[in-house]
């Protein structure tokens, strides 16, 4: 189990380090105006970050992760794509039953701005510090000027420093795992490609940046300060999980529980993993439970995509889940009393 866990954690992480550092390449690559189209007003980031939570799989919640961490979008826009996301989750789904799964993904996608803007209402009126994770990107001026260069390319080669050798192997590791030790993607489908393209990406990025972009940007910042808390909290929240998944019978906790399913449906969405939430989704494909359960639990749960953002601060881990928490009951049960 401990070897299972350990891939799947190294190939989030993998893609979170390659996404963290694509992210601030471009931020480089366009002087700095990257930050401004992505950030632009809070409404863009509500609906920008409800997109990419909204779309099937972890990507685009690594992504908004990826922004939040670097201080691109507000914590009212990382909680808007954790409730518009459905994790890995949103494959069974679409397998199970299509057409309701892509009205689920609808109604999360709108839900996701207004719970977005009341986060943000919210955490302002309490005088809650959010988003102290890291420190924005940044554009050094006389060394980020040229990230693309052949003689920087050939230099980078003639005199191969320790740092990029090391990434070099980092990324090579990465793709090892990511095609044989199978992650949270076991066969070949579009979220195993499109882990591979980015991490392709971050190989073309390490061989080509000038040795100040690599040991400043990627190795003293990213690698340094991220990529181990990344790795470590990943790594111990799959193997709470794993453990509480084989020491708790939560299907039958739900059977014996009828009258309590909605509220255990948002408490085992705490859980960050897609897994737990396979239950509600199997209940109502059997018509076990409303659509207001799905609903409540969908809002609530994240899968993975969380898991960056709780490398970086546990305080707001915490705070985004309590917030969806307490949105998701309150949908569901209104959903509840509607006949949803």
């Amino acid at each position: 189990m401990i070897f299972h866990v350990g891939k799947e954690a190294l190939t989030i992480t993998g893609f979170v380090f390659a996404m963290m550092v694509a992210v601030d390449y471009f931020n480089v690559l366009s002087r700095g105006r990257l930050e401004g189209v992505i950030r632009g007003g809070r409404f863009r980031q509500y609906l920008g970050s409800s997109f990419l939570g909204a779309t099937p799989g972890c990507l685009g919640a690594f992504a908004s992760s990826s922004l939040y961490i670097h201080g691109f979008i507000s914590f009212g826009a990382i909680t808007a794509a954790m409730i518009a996301t459905s994790g890995d989750a949103a494959f069974m789904m679409l397998a199970v039953f299509p057409g309701r799964a892509l009205l689920l993904f609808g109604v999360l996608f709108l839900l996701g701005p207004v719970g977005g803007w009341l986060a943000d209402r919210v955490s302002g009126r309490l005088q809650l510090r959010t988003g102290g994770g890291c420190d924005r990107l940044e554009v050094h001026a006389g060394y980020d000027r040229a990230l693309l260069s052949r003689q920087t390319f050939r230099d980078n080669f003639r005199r191969l420093t320790l740092q990029r050798a090391a990434l070099i192997l980092l990324c090579l590791a990465f793709f090892y795992i990511l095609i044989f030790g199978g992650g949270c993607a076991g066969e070949w489908g579009w979220i195993r490609v499109t882990m591979a393209g980015v991490l392709l990406f971050l190989f073309f990025v390490v061989l080509t940046v000038p040795e100040h972009f690599l040991e400043t940007h990627i190795w003293e910042h990213t690698v340094r300060q991220h990529l181990p808390r990344i790795f470590l909290w990943t790594l111990g929240a799959l193997l709470l999980i794993h453990l509480g998944e084989r020491y708790w019978a939560l299907e039958e906790l739900v059977a014996r529980n009828p009258a309590a399913v909605l509220l255990l449906a948002g408490l085992i969405g705490l859980i960050p993993d897609s897994g737990p939430h396979l239950v509600f989704v199997f209940l109502f494909a059997r018509g076990a439970v409303p659509f207001s359960v799905l609903l409540a639990s969908s809002i609530v749960q994240d899968g993975h995509g969380i898991l960056p953002v709780l490398s970086a601060s546990v305080k707001d881990f915490f705070l985004i889940k309590l917030f969806n928490l307490a949105f998701g009951l309150a949908v569901g049960y209104l959903a509840l009393l509607a006949g949803i």
